[in-house]
């Protein structure tokens, strides 16, 4: 993934590899995840995935606040998405998910609606979610901001055992141990000074 910009510059982003972005508030890292993931409109330059127009479509994102369907089971929130958009048949996500529920240590919960999961339960799901659509990139925006630091240990573990299985994954993050810990390059970003 680069950014073909004279003004500005994105490192390459490698199959199977982690990137953190880390930086502060207000550096932009949270507005990046939106262009990539098509929500917002990038002022100029371009996103290419292997040198190629980039397609939103490709791109699987875990928002900070999980954005899991609160009406909607734990299955639901994770067959959704593939059975409207990919067109899969109601059984085929639903083998699906439950391959990714037991994956991510989930299973026995299908039936729980969001509100009897906890924060770490509750992202486990929405990264579900995101691989039932078959991204090639799954971002993350601020995956640890309000775990404990037992629960940041087992992200990382999370992150690296799906590092493992060959997905390449971008992380905007502030914590910069975290960063280190789990990545292959750290991109760190500052807030531009004067406006």
């Amino acid at each position: 993934m680069a950014n073909n910009d004279q003004d500005s510059y994105f490192p390459t982003l490698n199959d199977g590899e982690i990137m953190t972005i880390v930086g502060p508030s207000g550096a932009g890292k949270t507005t990046l995840l939106r262009i990539i993931d098509g929500l917002e409109a990038k002022d100029r330059g371009e996103i290419l995935i292997d040198d190629q127009a980039y397609d939103s479509g490709k791109v699987g994102v875990v928002f900070q606040d999980y954005n899991l369907f609160p009406n909607l089971n734990v299955m639901q929130n994770i067959t959704l998405a593939p059975t409207l958009v990919l067109k899969e048949s109601k059984e085929e996500a639903n083998k699906e998910a439950y391959e990714l529920l037991n994956r991510l240590q989930m299973n026995g919960r299908e039936k729980q609606y969001p509100y009897e999961l906890s924060g770490g339960q509750k992202q486990r799901v929405a990264i579900a979610r995101a691989l039932a659509m078959k991204p090639r990139i799954l971002c993350y925006d601020e995956p640890t901001s309000a775990l404990d630091p037992n629960l940041r240990k087992e992200v990382e573990k999370m992150i690296l055992g799906l590092k493992k299985s060959g997905l390449t994954q971008l992380i905007i993050t502030h914590d910069l141990q975290f960063a280190e810990n789990v990545a292959d390059q750290v991109l760190k970003v500052q807030p531009l000074s004067g406006g």
